[in-house]
């Protein structure tokens, strides 16, 4: 069910490089079609006839149902001057939009579905770390996360310890702040914007602002492509299709705490499309 919660937040639902005068996209955000039209002048968004919130940030078209009550979130590095902007394309998904986010906030999975890239077999360990909910900001937050990479980016050479941050903003948006292997002191910045067709499957937009000066940008998306491509598997066969949000339908572990502080948060917002709600 589409509660006034998930009607009135932003969501992504194209690229804003598709934006050529004249042309007319057509979604669905959650189960309701719409339509992206440039007139040359000016975009704008519709369902039907009904004029809706429409901006542009972070290289995508972010619009609502509904109306918003607050602003979409800042990312400051995307601001930053020597940052290549990465906008991946978009990759559809048979799985809750809320899966598509707490599985990009799992760590343990890094050794066996990314073995080679994001994590090593004789390296599965995840160090304890720290998960708060910062309630002044309404956001999750995951930090000192410290995981052994065999290639921790396009342009990294050879295995490192890289230090992770992740950051959700909102309930259909997760950001990485991971160790950048180009300029000692900075982090490369990677997004997972959902957009939710339904209940159960989800348009997925990677975005990264990275500092990569040497990298082919089509080398850049293609790498993010496929690490999110080998997670696609894992996504479409899990059980239950909706997120669970009953703490007694699974069981965690010290590496879930991101994931519990994720589950927890929705819940206390009251987002529930994309989840279920009590133990069948």
């Amino acid at each position: 069910m589409i509660n006034e919660i998930a009607l009135n937040d932003w969501y992504p639902v194209a690229m804003a490089s598709e934006l050529k005068p004249g042309c007319r996209l057509n979604r669905v955000l959650m189960e309701r079609e719409i339509q992206i039209s440039n007139d040359g002048d000016k975009t704008h968004a519709f369902e039907g006839s009904r004029v809706l919130p429409l901006q542009i940030r972070y290289d995508h078209v972010w619009t609502s149902l509904g109306a918003p009550a607050r602003p979409l979130f800042e990312i400051p590095e995307g601001e930053q001057d020597g940052r290549r902007l990465v906008a991946c394309g978009r990759v559809h998904v048979r799985c809750s939009p809320l899966r598509a986010v707490e599985n990009f906030l799992d760590i343990a999975h890094f050794p066996y579905v990314h073995t080679g890239i994001l994590g090593a077999e004789d390296h599965p360990e995840v160090e304890r770390y720290d998960v708060e909910i910062d309630d002044e900001k309404d956001e999750v937050w995951a930090r000192q996360v410290k995981f052994f990479q065999p290639q921790a980016a396009k342009s990294a050479e050879g295995g490192i310890m890289a230090d992770y941050m992740y950051r959700v903003p909102a309930p259909t948006t997760s950001i990485l702040y991971k160790t950048c292997p180009a300029r000692v002191g900075e982090w490369d910045i990677i997004t997972l914007f959902v957009q939710p067709v339904s209940e159960t499957t989800c348009d997925v937009w990677p975005w990264m602002a990275l500092y990569d000066d040497e990298t082919p940008f089509n080398d850049l998306v293609q790498f993010q492509q496929t690490i999110f491509m080998q997670d696609r598997s894992i996504l479409e066969n899990q059980i239950p299709a909706l997120l669970p949000l009953d703490p007694k339908m699974e069981t965690p572990t010290r590496a879930d705490l991101t994931s519990i502080a994720y589950r927890r948060w929705l819940k206390r917002r009251r987002m529930f499309y994309g989840a279920q709600t009590i133990a069948a």
